[in-house]
């Protein structure tokens, strides 16, 4: 009896350990910070092709100085909280996936929230997620309104990704910010340095409960928009 127990426990492990693997490409164990690829996959080795532009001179691309601002969000596990704030910004420990975007482009000395307030004030009807007059408190955070922002002052790249494609998988760059509209929900990430073993790119992004990198073939949401600053 304790034999066939012992067996029934030994499978049920392994059926719950692929579960993990396999749902979502790993998106549980990624969002707790246990990154895994997926056995007897091919290995595939993508060159870096992002700018070496160091604007801010500190001996790092200033691509990479926006992953390594976003990447203190899952370091540090951000809370998801999703509230108006007077100023604008919300505390360090608290905010959505539109903050993962502006305090990674501060690593970059990029000030999204000026940027995109000056723009808006001036652009007003471009801007879907703006009332009667422009709010600099909160229309900064809108996912719809970084979209525009983006398209109007970004390079626009790809929004098509192939698994299995080198030529693809070089285009999806540390530091490219990718959209997500349309969906189940409003959502934007930053592409990071970090790629699975078979060259699939992870995110940073903040989603309940916290801030996290997953890879991008963990969104099921249809990607709208691939923008790379004009560094």
């Amino acid at each position: 009896m304790k034999k066939k127990l012992s067996f029934f426990f030994l499978v049920l492990s392994g059926c719950f350990l692929t579960f993990l693997l396999f749902f979502r490409d790993g998106i549980i164990l990624d969002h707790i910070g246990i990154h895994l690829d997926t056995p007897f996959i091919k290995a595939v080795e993508v060159p870096d092709d992002y700018s070496l532009t160091d604007a801010n001179n500190n001996g790092i691309p200033d691509p990479i100085d926006i992953v390594e601002a976003a990447r203190v969000e899952v370091a540090q596990r951000t809370t998801y909280k999703s509230t108006y704030y007077a100023g604008g910004y919300p505390p360090d420990d608290e905010g959505v996936c539109t903050d993962v975007i502006w305090r990674g482009l501060i690593g970059a000395n990029i000030n999204l929230k000026d940027l995109m307030d000056k723009d808006i004030a001036e652009n007003t009807k471009l801007y879907p997620r703006v009332g009667v007059k422009p709010d600099p408190n909160i229309d900064f955070r809108r996912v719809p309104n970084q979209d525009v922002f983006l398209k109007r002052h970004a390079l626009s790249l790809t929004t098509k990704f192939v698994k299995d494609d080198l030529e693809n998988l070089k285009r999806w760059q540390p530091g490219d910010i990718i959209v997500f509209l349309g969906g189940d929900l409003d959502h934007i990430g930053i592409v990071s340095d970090k790629r699975a073993k078979d060259g699939t790119p992870y995110v940073i992004h903040n989603t309940y409960p916290f801030a996290a990198e997953v890879k991008l073939t963990s969104f099921k949401s249809p990607i709208t928009g691939h923008y790379r600053w004009k560094f």
